[in-house]
């Protein structure tokens, strides 16, 4: 791995080094959403980069990085972001460089707002960590056949609700619905009791595909822009009672929270790892070659109100069974189409013990044991005013890119 250094400061163990360059949308006082990087604790200007001419020989039109999501820039092709960002890594290396000419380019990340990086037409919620699915179904169903029968064969996954997805920092009403209570007859409706996070990983469609024309095995990876880390916030109760016969609705649709900055594909190369062994072999469209699972080390917190933060999890991306181009691939298979700017996400993402299991449903085992927090109060779920917290980096040879984190706290229902 080809060592980088930057002329921007940062510390070793920061997300967003040279070797990263992560794109998002940002504003600052008095001035409207645009296209920004990361690079230590500094988020850069690309609308204002592009205006100086640095861009010029990629040929984009300079108005894409005055835009207020990504769509615009994504769809110029990798062959272009590639360039980007390839051009702002050199200018951000070494000991100087021109852009040092332009200070007011850089601004700090503390004094910026972050937006939702791209317009979301649709998107899909996968069910791709063995380790999860098999916890789920000892817990609900027969604990010696845990998997469905489907589940080793198909990457499993729902639509949906691309409307309620936010950006990492925005607040969450704990939401209401029907409840069926123990011991109970009748449902009742009232506040979920049983809010619960889900660590998951989510990728950017990067290239549109035709209607009836399935993106293969061979051609996914083309279609994926980038990652970034993903809450698919759930109310186990709302979900227990309405999922039969058709899949998660109410239980998932209120809210799911989105990190705001896109690692690309080309910045978590380095961290590619093989993948769990798949038994039975898996169909032809199916099969896949090279490393095609990712070594991001993944941690939950919860921080009561007012109280420090509690590390609850420790999980990692490599753990998951279908990897995303298998994910891609059975999505479109059927002829379905993507865009620009759709979001996947992984599923929850747990690992072989409860230090690395990705929800409370696991992590409390369905409620039968509490966790305490170092304030002393204890947690089945998510209580109001909890902040969930999630964090994400890969690390090798001295080489970290992270992803930053994705927050929110719950609060009381109205």
């Amino acid at each position: 791995m080809r060592k980088l250094t930057s002329w921007i400061s940062y510390k070793e163990d920061c997300d967003f080094s040279i070797y990263n360059i992560p794109f998002g949308i940002f504003s600052t006082k008095n001035k409207s959403p645009r296209l920004g990087i990361a690079i230590g604790d500094k988020v850069l200007d690309l609308a204002g980069v592009a205006k100086q001419g640095f861009f010029d020989k990629i040929k984009i039109d300079k108005k894409v990085f005055s835009q207020n999501t990504l769509n615009d820039f994504i769809s110029t092709g990798k062959p272009k972001t590639k360039k980007v960002r390839l051009t702002l890594q050199k200018l951000l290396s070494g000991k100087s460089s021109a852009l040092q000419d332009f200070p007011k380019l850089f601004h700090n990340q503390s004094a910026v707002k972050m937006h939702l990086p791209v317009a979301i037409g649709d998107y899909t919620d996968f069910y791709s960590s063995i380790e999860h699915a098999t916890n789920v179904g000892m817990m609900f169903r027969d604990p010696a056949n845990a998997l469905l029968p489907n589940w080793r064969h198909i990457p499993v996954g729902y639509h949906g609700r691309s409307s309620s997805i936010i950006v990492s920092g925005e607040n969450i009403k704990r939401p209401k619905g029907q409840l069926m209570m123990k011991d109970a007859k009748r449902p009742v409706y009232k506040p979920s009791q049983r809010v619960d996070f889900e660590l998951e990983m989510g990728f950017i469609i990067g290239k549109d595909s035709a209607l009836g024309k399935p993106v293969s095995i061979e051609k996914a990876e083309d279609h994926i822009f980038g990652l970034a880390l993903f809450n698919d916030w759930s109310a186990r109760d709302i979900q227990k009672w309405e999922y039969v016969p058709l899949g998660p609705f109410l239980g998932k649709n209120f809210a799911s929270s989105l990190s705001p900055w896109i690692v690309t594909l080309e910045a978590l190369d380095p961290f590619r790892v093989q993948g769990p062994k798949q038994k039975p072999a898996v169909q032809p469209y199916l099969k896949y070659s090279g490393l095609q699972n990712y070594d991001i080390n993944l941690d939950v917190s919860i921080t009561p109100n007012k109280g420090s933060e509690n590390i609850v999890s420790h999980s990692n991306f490599k753990f998951m069974y279908w990897n995303m181009i298998q994910q891609l691939a059975h999505h479109t298979v059927n002829g379905c189409n993507v865009r620009v700017g759709d979001l996947m996400a992984s599923g929850t993402i747990s690992g072989k013990d409860v230090n690395s299991y990705g929800s409370m449903l696991e992590i409390a085992w369905a409620g039968s044991k509490p966790i305490t927090l170092n304030d002393g109060t204890q947690r089945k779920f998510i209580n109001d005013n909890d902040t969930v917290t999630m964090r994400g980096y890969a690390e090798k040879e001295g080489v970290r890119v992270g992803f930053g984190e994705v927050k929110a706290k719950i609060l009381p229902s109205d």
